[in-house]
This record gives structure tokens, sequence and C-alpha cells, in this order.
């Protein structure tokens, strides 16, 4: 039977994260997510000027946005497959798109 208030079954000893707990994760994995775009946006734009950097980093923090409001509003499944696929994307996208 689980326990109401720390969402952790006894049992089976298995320990599952709150929704509030799992929010704010999302929230702090987006904003660590946006930082790092942040600074390889910079990185890029500093050893290759173009538009294709700019737009695909672009994209990748404005993601990184939609994820943390996401989570914020209780759509944290939807975040955190939205934050993987995005982040997978960019990073595929920059490595297979930009000379």
């Amino acid at each position: 039977m689980p326990d109401e208030e720390t969402g952790a079954h006894e049992e089976t000893g298995e320990r599952k994260l709150t929704p509030r707990q799992a929010r704010r994760l999302r929230v702090v994995l987006s904003s660590v997510g946006m930082a790092a775009m942040a600074v390889v946006l910079a990185l890029r734009i500093a050893s290759r000027s173009s538009v294709l950097v700019v737009g695909v980093y672009g994209l990748a923090l404005i993601l990184c946005g939609i994820v943390i409001e996401l989570s914020r509003n209780g759509r944290t499944r939807l975040g955190s497959w939205l934050l993987a696929v995005g982040l997978v994307a960019a990073i595929g996208s920059d490595w297979l798109l930009i000379p």
C-alpha cells in the first residue's frame, strides 16, 4: 500500500518522486540545459558566425523555456520527452548540418 505523504511503497522499498519533486527536477534540468545551450551558442558564434548556428541553438533555448513552463503546469512527462528529444535533435543537427 503506498504511503500517501512520501509517495513511496513501504512493502517493496521503491521510492518514487512526488509530483511536486518531479516538477522541480524537470525545471532544474531544463534550466541546466538552457544554460548549457547558451554557453555552446556563445562558443559556436565566437568560432563561426552563422545563421544556422543561431537558429539551432536558439530553438534549443526556446525548447528549454517551453519545458520549464510545461513542468510548472504539471505536464512533467510531456516535458521530459520533449526535452530529451529536442536536445538530442539540436545536438544531432549541429553535428550533421553545421560544417
